[in-house]
């Protein structure tokens, strides 16, 4: 049975005349990976900031691990983290320095402090330049660090906002199979916001979707996805030997097909009710051989596009 670990009620935060999270609603389970979705200005660092404790909502109330974050905001900084997006760092201290720095910061005493940096550092892949000045550090090489923070504390939710940001393919890649494992090997849940949505798709188990701070979906991305189907028009997916110019034409006037779109080597014939059959029969007709047919399957993108345009 799922266990919340994270939950708002109504959680709203104002600035003046600005509503930056409005009455939001959302649950997150024990050991989830959780993407938090939504163009810049939306809502997603605020959030962050209020679950960790670290401002005040204007209504509403929150709860992390149990604890509330207004009422008991110590409590729930003692079992979260934040990595927030542009963390900074003591450039002129050493990696080891910076996690014993944050160590003392939480009250970690001197051998627990000790064992905990070295395991960090390896848990990260520091170990080797553990001795090395931060301002000698690539970008991934101080999210590793980064990370390593928000573990010190052996957090039982972490948040990370926009983790692989500015890294190339591999560091971001890196960066994604850490948080991954951290989730899998110490169960740490993981609320993680990111524009990168194909990283968002291979590491998140759900979505949140917020829009001008408020919660406009919240799903997994199956669902999400089988719920857009079910709204639109069956689009079919073919991959064919060949796809003749007469083909294209005399699919289109099929009644009940309402678009005939090739991508790349794909064919995808979007059509009110289930015309499979007279699809493929016209297919056949015209001497091509069907290699693939399947329900067209949306991305996170496309996802996230037609969620966020909808009313």
């Amino acid at each position: 049975m799922s266990e919340p670990i994270i939950q708002t009620h109504e959680l709203t935060k104002t600035y003046g005349q600005f509503t930056a999270v409005n009455h939001l609603d959302i649950t997150v389970n024990k050991g989830e990976v959780v993407g938090l979705l939504g163009q810049n200005g939306s809502g997603k660092t605020t959030t962050f900031l209020m679950l960790m404790g670290l401002s005040l909502p204007t209504s509403g109330t929150a709860t992390v691990a149990g604890y509330d974050v207004v009422q008991n905001s110590k409590a729930v900084r003692t079992v979260s983290g934040l990595l927030p997006d542009g963390a900074g760092y003591y450039e002129d201290l050493s990696a080891k320095q910076n996690l014993n720095y944050i160590g003392q910061l939480n009250d970690i005493p001197k051998l627990e402090r000790e064992k905990r940096i070295t395991e960090m550092l390896d848990v990260v892949g520091l170990t080797k330049v553990c001795d090395k000045k931060v301002e000698q550090f690539s970008r991934g090489m101080k999210q590793r660090l980064g990370i390593a923070e928000v573990l010190m504390k052996r957090p039982k939710v972490a948040f990370f906002d926009e983790p692989t940001i500015g890294l190339d393919p591999q560091g971001t890649k890196d960066i994604r199979d850490l948080l991954l494992k951290l989730n899998k090997e110490q169960g740490i849940t993981i609320v993680l916001s990111s524009h990168l949505l194909h990283d968002v798709q291979q590491t998140c188990q759900k979505l949140l979707i917020i829009r001008e701070g408020k919660l406009i979906a919240a799903d997994t991305i199956e669902n999400l996805s089988n719920t857009l189907l079910s709204r639109e028009d069956l689009v079919i997916e073919f991959e064919l030997t060949k796809t003749p110019a007469e083909l294209l034409r005399e699919l289109s006037t099929i009644n009940g097909v309402t678009e005939v779109n090739q991508e790349n080597h794909r064919l995808y014939v979007q059509m009110s009710s289930n015309l499979a059959r007279e699809v493929s029969e016209t297919i056949t007709k015209h001497k091509s051989t069907i290699l693939l047919m399947k329900p067209k399957e949306y991305s996170l993108e496309e996802i996230f596009l037609r969620y966020y345009e909808e009313d």
